[in-house]
């Protein structure tokens, strides 16, 4: 069956882990026709949960795609994980749906992740829905948990559907919109059934109704007009109001239920079907077109075919699979396209949509839709494919910057290549692990958003190859500088038979500002040194550079001037002159005072109040200096400071065991500042006993 852009609905489903994200999309799936029988979470065969790490954890880790027809719709669904330490799936999710579904549980009320997912998606203006899950829970509570909505963002969520009852007296939802209810039904794999609604429920209906009718004014001037002289809507004009003015994100409907006695789940389709925006329906893409400037492109189906990659999982069964979201025209097999990133024809082999692992092949994928292409060699994720005369590319993902690191290796040295290729397939699947050789420390390092994260892709590594690997933390890029003015001169002399070696320079140095890195002067008067042997003497001083005097780290911030010189006729040469700039700079080196440089970051908090005063004592007591905080509301402090890269490579694992896992921080470059005393000389010490290991190693 194929459907046009209009027919198609994207919706991301997130929330604060445990929630019931995909206990309530296997509900839907068997509500709308897909499966005969929903599973539990813990029985490990759930559509959306198939990964054998997400079964043996029972959590999810990989935002995964499922669909389902109802209404003559297509309903595209990404299930998403509520761990922060796999936020990189959420984030790609937002960006292909056009909204999302925000679950909260109606007994705790919103929980910091939401509060982030929350905050992502107001810098997007994304509509969303929330869905106030197990409300058959003991303390659960509609009511409470949508005034903890109202107070944490300043909105009021409009209730679609309303409880019968709550807790161990829940016995299903009444659809406001529709005028039906529907009775909790007798076992979780039994589908709900319309009735009347109960007497003891008129009023609360007829207040939620009102309600409706204030947040459906809010789609048109028109409407709010008719409804503040009138008093009322029809239920065409309610329905066109909410779908307005959800896709101008001015309202939260909210929809009660327990996803695991299959109750909310028939007014929640359709609602989506009225009133969830289709691709159409937001705000056009922007792009960057072949000469740099940015356009927008609004999604059409009309136009030639262009496609964005947002999601690369390789299988081993059925290859590279790339998800892409279809922007413009339709993509469809044999289709000839171009990958923007690098100019490349491609021919598009089979697509498919699935439902969780199972693959199925369709003719096509319509403007809006969200499909895999199979078997592409070449296309990577944030890629943008296109059938267009002049290709342009869509914006890559705004992913965060992976904040806790671990240096690696395999335990047996014959595997490192093996491993190495491992993590970097990894790093392909997750943008927000990343892998590195540092040249300087001589380490493999995988960086990741939290601990959980780069355990569960080793555990894979190590299940499917019999890899082993050891981590470490890893070792600090210091540097080194000087703090004064100096001068050195240093002759290179060897004679050894027939041409010999001879160069001689004098050399002044100095600091510069931080951050200026390195400048060279040539003040030579009268020809002491000819040119041609500058190149030379500017190699000699980058080679001295390398390795300074203090514990062998790199130099930055020198200026570097040679004042004289003298060469020989013969034996002069610009290796000559080379290893006399490097002797001497390391001689003006060790008289301008020099000094070790650490790495500076960058660093932002994220924690609920109540923990607010043991992070800041932590943070004191990592040598940081505190900016300022600043409450972003939900009973979340941001907390700004500049720490010591060297008091942070624990810091992903410290700051969840302070907040009990609720805390989050990013975290970037910002600066070298000098390091004197106790600290300057432990690390001396250990970049000693790094280069003895190293030696006796060869």
């Amino acid at each position: 069956m194929s459907f046009s852009t209009e027919q198609i609905r994207n919706l991301a489903i997130a929330g604060h882990g445990g929630t019931g994200k995909t206990t309530l999309l296997e509900h839907i799936l068997f509500q709308g026709g897909v499966i005969s029988k929903p599973e539990t979470v813990e029985s490990g065969k759930t559509v959306s949960d198939y990964g054998e790490d997400e079964i043996a954890r029972k959590i999810s880790v990989r935002s995964s795609l499922t669909h389902c027809t109802y209404k003559d719709t297509k309903i595209n669904f990404l299930d998403t994980p509520g761990s922060s330490d796999f936020v990189g799936e959420v984030i790609l999710s937002f960006r292909a749906c056009e909204s999302a579904l925000l679950l909260v549980d109606a007994r705790t009320g919103v929980q910091i992740e939401t509060i982030k997912l929350w905050r992502n998606l107001d810098s997007r203006s994304k509509p969303r829905m929330v869905f106030i899950a197990k409300m058959d829970e003991e303390r659960a509570s509609f009511q409470n948990a949508l005034e903890d909505i109202k107070a944490k963002f300043r909105m009021a969520p409009v209730p679609v559907t309303i409880p019968m009852g709550e807790g161990a007296d829940f016995n299903g939802v009444i659809d406001v919109i529709n005028a039906k209810a529907y009775v909790k039904p007798a076992s979780h794999d039994q589908k709900e059934v319309a009735s009347e609604i109960p007497a003891e429920y008129k009023d609360a209906y007829e207040a939620a109704r009102t309600q409706l009718f204030e947040a459906a004014a809010e789609g048109s001037d028109e409407l709010m007009e008719k409804y503040l002289t009138e008093g009322e809507l029809s239920q065409d004009e309610m329905l066109s109001g909410l779908k307005k003015a959800l896709a101008l994100a001015k309202i939260v409907p909210a929809f009660a239920g327990a996803g695991n006695k299959n109750s909310g789940v028939t007014a929640l389709l359709d609602f989506i079907v009225a009133s969830a925006p289709n691709p159409k329906d937001l705000a056009p893409e922007e792009v960057t077109d072949a000469e740099g400037k940015e356009i927008q492109i609004a999604v059409d189906p009309a136009k030639p075919a262009s496609a964005m990659v947002i999601k690369t999982q390789i299988d081993q069964f059925s290859g590279r699979l790339s998800f892409v979201k279809v922007i413009t025209g339709a993509l469809v097999p044999e289709l000839d396209v171009v990958n923007v990133r690098d100019s490349r024809k491609e021919r598009l082999s089979k697509l498919y949509t699935a439902q969780g692992k199972k693959l199925e092949e369709v003719a096509s994928l319509p403007a809006g839709d969200i499909g895999i292409i199979a078997k592409s060699a070449s296309l990577k994720t944030n890629d943008t494919i296109s059938a267009w005369d002049k290709p342009f590319a869509y914006k890559p993902l705004k992913l965060p910057t992976p904040v806790h690191m671990l240096a690696i290796s395999a335990i047996n040295k014959k595997e490192e290549d093996k491993l190495n290729e491992l993590l970097l397939k990894a790093a392909e699947e997750d943008l927000t692990f990343q892998v590195n050789y540092n040249t300087e420390t001589k380490e493999t390092v995988i960086a990741g958003m939290g601990e959980l994260q780069i355990n569960m892709i080793l555990d894979k590594i190590k299940s499917q190859s019999k890899i082993a690997a050891e981590t470490r933390i890893p070792r600090v890029a210091y540097r080194e500088t000087i703090t004064k003015k100096a001068s050195a001169e240093y002759t290179h002399k060897k004679q050894s038979g027939g041409h010999g070696q001879y160069g001689r320079v004098v050399f002044d140095i100095e600091p510069l500002e931080r951050g200026k890195g390195y400048e060279f002067e040539n003040k030579v008067f009268g020809g002491a040194v000819s040119k041609g042997f500058m190149p030379g003497i500017e190699k000699g001083i980058h080679q001295a550079m390398e390795a300074g005097v203090v514990a062998g780290y790199p130099v930055v911030d020198v200026k570097t001037a040679i004042v004289d010189g003298k060469e020989h006729p013969v034996d002069s040469s610009e290796m000559a002159f080379k290893l006399a700039a490097r002797g001497a700079f390391r001689e003006a080196m060790r008289q301008a005072n020099p000094v070790l440089l650490e790495p500076i970051m960058n660093l932002t908090v994220y924690v609920e109040e109540k923990n607010l005063g043991d992070v800041m004592s932590d943070l004191s007591g990592r040598r940081g200096k505190i900016s300022g905080q600043n409450p972003i509301g939900g009973g979340i402090v941001e907390i700004d400071a500049q720490v010591p890269q060297a008091e942070l490579l624990r810091y992903a694992i410290d700051l969840r065991s302070m907040t009990s896992g609720t805390g989050s921080y990013e975290v970037e470059f910002s600066h070298y500042s000098p390091i004197t005393g106790k600290i300057a000389d432990d690390v001396i010490k250990a970049a000693q006993a790094f280069k003895t290991a190293e030696a006796e190693e060869e």
